[in-house]
């Protein structure tokens, strides 16, 4: 009976014993919510025992368990900031000191500028992370240039952005489509406004399905001193590019206020020639086209808001952004024909003059509510865009020889609008210490609408060519719903979900040739999982399936009438395609070496491929149209490698094969392929902050069923000074060095063949200065909270 007696006291006190230990949660910020990962946390008795230790995550959360009841002291420690040191009291259960706000330490944040930075290369469960870092030819261009510089990502001479080779890319600013992402807006944001660059080629539910190549995410610098900060930027170049970009911040505990103006006046030089030959089958006819381009391009952009931190859990936003440009281009395109024998047959000329207005606008607003739960979060982004573009072309032609003749002069006018309403909550609701269950709403609304007419002069005023006058209305209607898993057991973490998208699309126009109605749903599944060996080795594995849209370009069928001799134009019958993605990815971080291997597949779906016929009148027509199915498979390697402190070396390879089925009318699209990219950067920084830094990219040649694309060139060379106390940067930096930028194709049918040469820039220098006030070298102006979408 003793015995039995004792056996229940041991385990009544082994009982009390555990359920008198706790656990510890919590997590911290920085000012204004934003969460500081590897921050080191220590629990110590009240004589200085050390208790036990953790480290917060990437959403600065952290957990002690198994903590005896008793009177404690934690502190938190993150070199460039203060330390905070607070007592505790632990009872029973689960204690939650909720958000403790860390202040950064200027003094310690100059000594860690001097000895260090983040590494280039990340890899998160759904993205790659790639840190800008103070890269030289990060700090003179513009977004697009920075971009170039990006591993997997490239820019053409034209501005188009690809990843991977593949050009179906969604490119967002802080996690969110913006009128800075729409053609050629990004040469309006300076590079050194860009704190990272998230690559996701297989994006998570939580993000939209469209771009079947993936999302280009750019993440914009964030403000973190207290008062008033901002930077002034100035832009010298020949061909002239000139612009002023002031920056001011103002920042309190509760209140942040931001605003950003920029203006731009450049010059840009193209040249565009042409060699073409026709009745290949019986008579031929031969023609030599130049076309000399000069464009000049007035912007202006203004972006201001606040944000105000209602309480410790609740934070509102709301900013403004308008993006206005004024182009005025120019063009000369001269004609030569000739037969079999080289006789000139006849000379053309033809002069363009264009004026274009566009002014985009865009009105944002967030709200985000923190909850005592650690990690927990609600969030609403409200969003409305509003554009209109106004655009006239003025041609005048003649016939040089070999009897002179001037022809009626022809006008066209283009007038568009838009309309855009978007409204999205994210909810995340951890579900314990490993775990985490995410899902949200979006709604989205947008109305297009243009006018297009094209006339020509004749003795009695103007009249309309070939009825092209015509109205044309787009209505797109996307409603979406995601929920998402994330778990972590050791050292493997996994996310799953699945988005489903419901979207209604209208089109018509006045005359009644392009009405057209599509409702289509799909579910969008994606699945990431990781495995860390440790800390600088990660092993990862995904899964998506994603959407292309066509583009408004591709879908409107009005076109201008530039060139006598081809158009471009829309097609409304196009359909969206569908991508299956899967990848897997190695990364491993060396003291010095940085490598990172990823081999991927993609399997698409109603692909998009431009078609190019001969008409009656024997114009050259440019169209999309949608052809069966494409698959592509690639590796690609990453390799960045520090030998010696003042040396940087990058270098990336992307090599995949193609293959495209499919037939549109009486053309077959079937081809198949194997082509490369490939890049190298090699940065040397030397003392008194001085660096130079040289890039050359590579991209191979390819081709389709109808036109083959020669292999691309380009140099880009760049060096910096740091003076006053890192308040001053002064830098130089060429862009297209020795014009090796050049677009040369051949596209063959069957009763021709076009040879085609195109530089759309010339080589550009730049002499760039920026001005800090009361901001370090790593710092920028506050852009607008963005909750849930980083």
């Amino acid at each position: 009976m003793k015995q039995i007696l004792l056996f229940f006291l041991i385990m009544l006190a082994v009982q009390n014993s555990f359920a008198q230990q706790a656990q510890i949660t919590g997590v911290i910020h920085e000012n204004p919510s934003v969460p500081i990962q590897y921050v080191n946390i220590t629990l110590k008795d009240n004589v200085g025992k050390l208790i036990t230790t953790s480290t917060s995550d990437a959403k600065g959360t952290f957990t002690m368990k198994k903590i005896p009841a008793g009177s404690y002291h934690i502190t938190y420690n993150l070199i460039g900031f203060k330390t905070v040191n607070k007592p505790i009291e632990v009872s029973s259960g689960t204690v939650n000191i909720g958000t403790i706000t860390l202040e950064p330490d200027s003094k310690l944040l100059e000594e860690v500028a001097l000895t260090g930075q983040r590494g280039s290369v990340s890899l998160k469960l759904d993205k790659k992370v790639f840190e800008v870092g103070k890269d030289v030819l990060s700090q003179s261009g513009a977004a697009t240039d920075l971009l170039n510089i990006v591993p997997s990502v490239s820019v053409s001479p034209t501005g188009a952005i690809s990843l991977r080779g593949n050009a179906n890319v969604l490119v967002l600013i802080n996690g969110r489509r913006t009128g800075l992402t729409q053609g050629n807006a990004l040469e309006q944001l300076p590079a050194d406004q860009v704190e990272r660059v998230e690559v996701i080629t297989n994006p998570s539910s939580r993000f939209d399905a469209g771009g079947s190549a993936g999302i280009i995410n750019i993440i914009l610098k964030k403000n973190k001193k207290a008062g008033f900060s901002g930077q002034l930027r100035v832009v010298g170049g020949i061909p002239n590019e000139t612009r002023v970009s002031p920056s001011l911040n103002y920042k309190s505990n509760k209140l942040n206020l931001f605003a950003t103006y920029g203006l731009r006046l450049s010059d840009y030089v193209g040249l565009y020639k042409t060699e073409q030959s026709t009745g290949l089958s019986g008579t031929p006819v031969y023609l030599n086209q130049r076309q000399d381009e000069n464009r000049h391009d007035n912007a202006k952009l203004l972006y201001f808001g606040a944000d105000y931190q209602i309480n410790d859990h609740n934070t509102i936003t709301a900013a403004f952004l308008r993006n206005s440009t004024h182009d005025h281009d120019k063009t000369r395109l001269n004609y030569l024909y000739s037969g079999k024998n080289g006789a000139i047959d006849s000379t053309l000329s033809r002069n363009g003059e264009s004026w274009e207005k566009r002014s985009y606008n865009q009105l944002e607003f967030n709200y985000t509510k923190t909850f005592n739960q650690t990690g927990k979060k609600f969030t609403v982004d409200m969003q409305y865009d509003f554009w209109n573009s106004d655009k006239e072309w003025n041609l005048a032609t003649n016939r040089v020889s070999l009897i002179p003749i001037i022809f009626p002069t022809i006008r066209t006018g283009s007038i568009g609008g838009s309309k855009d309403f978007m409204i999205k909550t994210d909810m995340v609701q951890p579900l314990d210490n490993t775990s985490t269950l995410e899902f949200g709403l979006k709604f989205e609304d947008r109305r297009v609408n243009t006018d297009f007419i094209a006339e020509q002069q004749n003795t009695a005023g103007w009249e309309i060519i070939d009825q092209i006058d015509n109205h044309l209305l787009y209505k797109e209607l996307i409603g979406s719903a995601y929920v998402q898993f994330v778990g972590k057991m050791g050292k493997f973490s996994y996310q799953g979900g699945v988005r489903g998208e419901l979207t209604r699309i209208g089109i018509e126009d006045r005359i009644g040739n392009y009405t057209n109605d599509k409702n289509y749903s799909r579910l969008f599944p994606t699945l990431n999982v990781n495995y860390r060996f440790d800390t600088g080795t990660t092993l990862q594995g995904s899964y998506s399936k994603r959407i292309n849209r066509p583009s408004l370009n591709m879908i409107y069928p009005f076109n201008e009438l530039t060139d006598l001799n081809s158009r471009y134009v829309g097609n409304p019958n196009l359909n969206p395609s569908y991508a299956h993605v899967f990848e897997f990815a190695f990364l491993k971080n060396w003291k010095t070496l940085t490598f990172n291997p990823s081999l991927y597949y993609q399997k698409n779906n109603g692909v998009i491929e431009d078609y190019t016929y001969r008409n009656g009148d024997g114009l050259f027509i440019t169209m999309p149209v949608n052809i069966s199915k494409e698959i592509r498979s690639g590796l690609e390697l990453s390799v960045l490698y520090n030998p010696i402190k003042w040396l940087q070396l990058n270098t990336e390879l992307n090599i995949f094969h193609y293959d495209k089925q499919g037939s549109y009318q009486n053309q077959t699209f079937d081809y198949s392929g194997n082509t490369l990219t490939a890049r190298l950067s090699a940065q040397v920084k030397l003392k008194d902050k001085l660096a130079f830094q040289t890039l050359y990219n590579f991209r191979g040649a390819n081709a389709t069923a109808q036109t083959h694309s020669n292999a691309l060139h380009s140099i880009d060379f760049g060096c910096s000074k740091t003076f006053l106390k890192d308040k001053a940067t002064v830098s130089f930096d060429v862009s297209n060095l020795f014009e090796l930028r050049k677009l040369s194709s051949t596209t063959k049918g069957a009763d021709y063949l076009i040879s085609q040469t195109n530089i759309p820039n010339a080589a550009r220098y730049r002499l760039t200065l920026v001005y800090r006030l009361n901001l370090k070298d790593n710092q920028s102006v506050r852009q607008a909270k963005s909750g849930n979408r980083n």
